[in-house]
């Protein structure tokens, strides 16, 4: 006789489909700048046409009598912020730098920085106002080249980009063999589908509601509460949608809080949009770094000393940082490892976290650099790894939690066909193509936090779940609905999961691959208090699974609910916790023309217990596709004569499209990690990213014998 299986576990375990698909396929799901507001006003930036100087006059009378136009506020009549106030003058950051603040000065510290903002009654007549106001500047020499700047680089502050020194690193230099190389990653630019959009409303004096494009309401919140010196709960940020963030909705950037003090000045709602040439310019990028590793090792492939230096790109007037070299320190078993990580400044606005935020960057130079070893050393990618693989953590000596990235090597490997891979680079053909293999490893922190949640049942039935994390796009609803449906008993179909609304209880900001673990576990912990309390009020000791609904009725109770916060446990503390990825991808390069095709990808996940696998997939395709776009085709272009950008648009700046990608095959090793979290769930977001650069950069030098070292690795680069 046939065993009737549990529909509830099979969904659990096949994944279930996006709670919040039909919403979107359907249009109904809102995003920020889709809450129309009744009397809504709309502003609209007049931006500096210089990259550094002085706003010497600013003309906007022209604009002020335009039809429709309600205000326009330039540095000489924008209200002093609260919060902006630091004892000294309010038109400077604190010591050591800080965010651009608009509209307290005269000054402008990089090309389109906004030097006014038009609110008028429509969209269209806010943006012909804007274009009638008129600057003249006094312009100063400046420096957008990154390269040109070297001898202004410096290290920066903070514990997490101190040099790093384990043993005697300069050990390299005395290798039977040795290897040093410099790579590039340019800058890249988030282009999301989502435009950053904000809508403001003051319903009294000190009480604003916002629509914001955010990765966290609560923070946005804090910093909104900061500007203007409200109280926290005065201030209701919601965001219930957002249409790709992947970093550049981590922070509340200066266009937010100008748009919260005009509609404070004009009493009335409103609405900001930036163009997409605007988000180039005022949302950050992913830094232009150069690096430089040196590597020394046996003849028989073991690493002896190892040197990672960085200098990456940060604002004149605010200190970005980000763990280029971390992963250095701890990938490989090596006896001697330094790290050097500089930041130089340029005449730009701030660069920002872009997915897999530092470790994508130094993940294209240290895996080039490893693949270019074993070729030097005439040995398997896989098999130079294998010999340095760390069975513990070499950095600081703890066990790691789990680490099952053997196994992700061979099944990875099995999968693409590696065994095809040609030892001697550019002898494989086919159809007139040059065929290569190329494999590239990944690492992010397993990270947790602490977030509440308040899980609710109510009499109809349905398993109510609120909390104020975002989802991104990645799926975290559907990820929180999968593993509630599994802790609590009941079908995914009868739970709720209600989030992106400041005045829920708190949860962290959606970065850093942190979210399934830190409110997963909130959710896994609130729904098991909930039985808890539900056998408590029946007490029958938990034998059996009530009828939640009869429950409640039998006791008269509209609801019965709890609210839990959950955090890491001190036991974690003890342990490094990381998540892996191997990426291995083919290529085909024609000779003639140095043309790059993608044409079999192959990504495997060592990312815990697997809870919601059909968002996990999502999850590590769009990751394996950023990384092919930003090994190909990502290039934010700036001429330097006039520190301008020539191609902020998506004509100019390209993006993988549908042609570009073959199908992605995806792996996960799907073996829990208790130490993380009590579901043994690792996050996987960064990871998806992280290496695949590399993987494709050494594809194609097996493929064409050709080592490109600075991305985007291009046509001319290979025909050169």
């Amino acid at each position: 006789m046939k065993q009737q299986q549990d529909p509830n576990k099979a969904a659990y375990t096949e994944g279930i489909s996006r709670v919040d698909g039909r919403l979107k396929v359907t249009g109904a799901a809102k995003y920020s700048a889709e809450y129309n507001q009744g009397n809504m006003a709309y502003a609209v930036f007049a931006n500096s046409t210089i990259t550094k100087g002085t706003i010497k006059a600013i003309d906007t009378k022209a604009a002020e009598r335009a039809p429709g136009v309600l205000k326009v506020i330039t540095y000489q009549n924008a209200p002093e912020l609260p919060g902006y106030q630091t004892g000294k003058d309010p038109s400077k950051p604190p010591a050591g730098g800080g965010p651009l603040r608009l509209f307290v000065d005269n000054t402008v510290k990089y090309n389109g920085q906004p030097v006014a903002m038009v609110v008028a009654d429509s969209f269209e007549r806010a943006t012909y106002a804007a274009s009638l106001i008129k600057a003249t500047y006094a312009e100063e020499s400046f420096q957008t080249d990154v390269t040109k700047n070297l001898d202004k680089a410096r290290r920066p502050g903070g514990v997490r980009t101190e040099d790093y020194k384990r043993g005697n690193p300069d050990e390299w230099k005395n290798a039977e063999v040795k290897f040093e190389a410099e790579y590039v990653v340019p800058i890249e630019v988030h282009n999301p589908m989502e435009l950053h959009a904000i809508i403001a409303n003051w319903t009294a004096d000190d009480k604003v509601e916002v629509y914001a494009k955010t990765q966290g309401v609560k923070s946005t919140q804090n910093a909104i509460a900061q500007a203007f010196k409200l109280p926290k709960e005065n201030v209701q940020v919601t965001t219930k949608f957002v249409g790709g963030a992947f970093g550049n909705a981590l922070r509340t950037w200066p266009h937010e809080t100008a748009a919260v003090m005009a509609a404070k000045l004009v009493k009335r709602p409103l609405k900001l949009v930036l163009t997409r040439e605007m988000q180039f310019n005022s949302v950050g990028y992913r830094p232009h770094t150069l690096q430089k590793i040196s590597i020394g090792a046996t003849k028989d492939g073991k690493l002896t000393g190892l040197i990672h230096e960085a200098t990456g790109q940060t604002s004149s007037f605010e200190e970005f940082t980000e763990g280029t070299v971390n992963m250095s320190r701890f990938m490989y078993a090596c006896p001697n490892v330094g790290t050097i990580y500089k930041v130089a400044p340029t005449d730009t606005n701030t660069p920002t976290w872009m997915r897999g935020p530092g470790e994508a960057t130094g993940a294209f130079a240290l895996e080039s650099a490893i693949d270019e070893l074993a070729h030097q050393l005439d040995m398997d990618p896989i098999e130079l790894r294998l010999r340095n693989y760390a069975e513990t953590d070499p950095e600081n000596g703890k066990p790691f939690s789990t680490k099952f990235l053997k196994e992700a090597y061979e099944m990875g490997a099995d999968k693409i066909g590696w065994k095809n891979r040609p030892s001697k680079p550019g002898t494989l053909k086919e159809d007139g193509w040059l065929v290569g293999y190329g494999m590239g490893s990944g690492v992010f922190g397993a990270h947790r936090g602490s977030a509440t949640v308040k899980a609710t049942m109510q009499a109809n039935g349905t398993l109510l779940l609120q909390t104020a994390v975002t989802d991104i796009g990645v799926g975290t609803g559907t990820a929180m609905t999968a593993i509630a449906s599994e802790a609590f008993g009941i079908p995914s179909e009868r739970i709720k999961f209600e989030l992106g609304d400041s005045s829920l209880p708190p949860s962290p900001t959606q970065g850093g691959s942190a979210i399934t673990a830190t409110v997963g576990s909130a959710v896994h912990d609130a729904c098991l208090a909930l039985k808890e309390k539900f056998q408590q009020l029946i007490g029958n000791g938990g034998a059996d699974q009530p009828d939640y609904v009869k429950v409640l009725k039998d006791k008269g109770l509209p609801q019965l609910d709890v609210t839990i916060t959950s955090s890491p446990s001190s036991e974690a503390r003890k342990y490094s916790s990381y998540s892996y990825s191997v990426h291995f991808v083919q290529v085909k390069v024609h000779p003639a023309t140095g043309v790059t095709r993608v044409t079999k990808v192959v990504s495997v996940a060592d990312s815990g217990k697997i809870a919601s696998p059909k968002t996990a997939r999502s999850q590590i395709v769009g990751g394996a596709i950023g990384g092919i776009g930003m090994a190909l085709m990502e290039e934010g272009v700036i001429d330097h004569r006039y520190g301008r950008y020539v191609n902020a648009d998506l004509a100019g700046y390209h993006v993988p499209v549908h042609a570009d990608i073959p199908q992605i095959d995806t792996i996960f090793v799907n073996k829990p990690d208790f130490v993380v979290d009590p579901m043994g769930v690792k996050g996987m977001g960064e990871i998806a990213l992280i290496g695949m650069s590399a993987a494709v950069a050494n594809a194609i030098f097996n493929a064409t014998g050709k080592r490109v070292r600075e991305l985007p690795i291009t046509p001319d680069k290979l025909m050169a």
